[in-house]
């Protein structure tokens, strides 16, 4: 960081108030047949950015990334295939690439990503990211590619050639052509949402083949925040899905999904408040994300509706006591996940807000038999407030100088101004083993409790000022905090909620990124202690 920029803040803290949010049905009904994450424990115990189909044939197939299935297994299977009669119970089948069939256009040492499957014009089509092409000597000329089945377990043969090929100015580094997913409009017209955190999230027209893109490429949502699109008509809307966040950082992955939604395919796309995914100050409403229990990195799903009507969310997710499939910081291990999606007000979210599920829930109807449709959920709003004021955790920096309670950790740099706090921006960072930043501490409560601050920070729009930044941190030690931050990455303005921890003998660095801010935020961390465990929850 170079630039001088004002910290702000009026630091109190409070007793937390409230009570656990959830889900009810809004009408009786009776439970049927229950199944416990991860749906795909049978057959693997990794299957990342899951694409899932009902096909003709009366079973549900799931698509996912190149990876070793097993833990102990090092050959990564070419985009497994897996079948279900039911959605939970799952069998592997085979992979889609072999040497015989591997697209001529990709190197041998390329891998493929994230699958989409879809059904058309009498073929299975399933696109597919080939991280790495014959076309030039760059490592990271990622393309989009297509290869279509008479049946969903194959033979797959390739098109040929990219539905998108390497994207960018020549001499600079190549757009991100990752995470394909088709869309078929009710006038018949086909697209290609694609992208992800280098260059944004696009949309492409295909040709009416589908194994094309043809005319112009739009951005629908900004560079260095989204990826893993996925787009469905409901209504008179368009909605875009889209992950965000570290999908691999491990143990501290805060990969999570937000969507926005349009009257035109090609956007603009807002949330639930009317910002735009596009937007510098970005915008997006939260689909799930992680919510305390063992699941973190929830991520990169596709939707599919079972027989009554109900949709679900197939999505990884890693479970944070068993992050790598293998050796630490090697492959991320993240199974399948399937968990209901309720649409409350026009807006989808994961179990009426309550997000991954640990414990048994009720099963999708996948009973050709059945004839109940399914029930809507809903979720009380949360009790209002943060609890009672306790100044003697409280700062109104109305003083001439830092109350004596604060300290340091390494240099002070800034003064008390008539209410406010001001910090001189500093060229330093706390994450990974630089630990250069300096942070201004005071003690912590017991108990539960909110601390909030107010944050005048000013970071400008639509310019890459990489990572200013300022906000709220818990600190117990430079490789163990987790910090609330206005900050700039690339183009966009969010907020970040991240957290560094060790393991294995290393630290590791993960974030949740939220949003939108303004040049002016207020900032709010809330502490219980979990009785089951005795974890300190933030």
């Amino acid at each position: 960081m170079t630039a001088r920029t004002a910290l702000a803040a009026a630091v109190t803290a409070a007793v937390a108030v409230g009570s656990a949010v959830t889900a009810r049905p809004v009408s009786s009904a009776q439970p049927g047949p229950t199944y416990v994450n991860p749906v795909s424990r049978r057959f693997a115990d990794t299957f990342p950015d899951p694409s899932v189909i009902r096909a003709r044939d009366g079973y549900w197939y799931a698509y996912g990334t190149s990876d070793p299935l097993r833990e102990g297994q090092t050959r990564r299977v070419l985009l497994p295939i897996a079948r279900s009669r039911d959605l939970v119970t799952w069998t592997f089948v085979e992979a889609v690439f072999g040497t015989a069939n591997h697209p001529r256009w990709a190197t041998r040492t390329s891998s493929f990503w994230a699958p989409d499957i879809r059904y058309f014009d009498g073929s299975y089509h399933l696109y597919y990211v080939a991280t790495d092409t014959t076309f030039t000597a760059d490592p990271f000329d990622r393309a989009i590619g297509v290869a279509t089945a008479p049946t969903p377990a194959g033979p797959w043969t390739d098109s040929g050639a990219p539905v998108v090929g390497p994207r960018g100015a020549p001499g600079e580094r190549p757009l991100w052509a990752l995470d394909p997913a088709q869309f078929t409009d009710i006038d018949g017209t086909r697209y290609l949402f694609y992208g992800s955190y280098e260059g944004g999230v696009w949309v492409t027209r295909l040709r009416e083949d589908g194994l094309r893109a043809v005319g112009p490429h739009t951005r629908v949502a900004i560079s260095d925040r989204y990826e893993a699109p996925f787009v469905v008509r409901r209504g008179p809307y368009y909605y875009l899905f889209v992950s965000s966040g570290n999908c691999c950082a491990g143990p501290t992955s805060g990969y999570s999904v937000f969507v926005g939604r349009a009257t035109s395919v090609r956007g603009p796309f807002r949330d639930a408040q009317g910002v735009s995914l596009n937007a510098s100050r970005v915008g997006g409403s939260v689909v799930v994300t992680p919510n305390g229990n063992r699941w973190i990195g929830t991520g990169h799903g596709s939707i599919v509706t079972d027989l009554a009507g109900q949709t679900w969310l197939a999505y990884h997710a890693i479970d944070r006591r068993d992050p790598f499939l293998n050796e630490p910081f090697g492959i991320n291990e993240r199974p399948m996940l399937l968990d209901r999606l309720d649409w409350n007000d026009g807006w989808p979210t994961v179990r009426a807000g309550q997000w991954a599920s640990e414990q048994p829930v009720v099963a999708p109807v996948t009973s050709p038999a059945a004839t109940a449709l399914f029930r809507p959920f809903a979720v009380p709003p949360p009790a209002p407030g943060t609890g009672r004021h306790d100044p003697r955790f409280g700062d109104e920096f109305a003083g001439a100088a830092l109350d004596p309670q604060w300290r340091w950790v390494r240099s002070p740099d800034g003064d008390v101004h008539g209410g406010r706090f001001v910090w001189r921006t500093q060229v330093g960072n706390l994450v990974g083993a630089a630990n250069t930043a300096s942070a201004l501490l005071r003690r912590m409560p017991t108990g539960p409790y909110t601390v909030e601050t107010r944050l005048e920070l000013d970071l400008g729009e639509n310019t890459a000022r990489d990572f200013q930044q300022a906000g709220l941190i818990v600190y117990a030690g430079d490789d163990l905090f987790a910090r609330l931050s206005q900050v700039a990455i690339g183009p966009t303005r969010q907020v970040e909620y991240g957290k560094e921890m060790p393991f294995a003998g290393r630290t590791s660095y993960g974030q949740i990124l939220l949003g939108p801010p303004r040049s002016t935020v207020w900032l709010r961390i809330t502490h219980r202690t979990d009785p089951s465990n005795g974890e300190h929850e933030f």
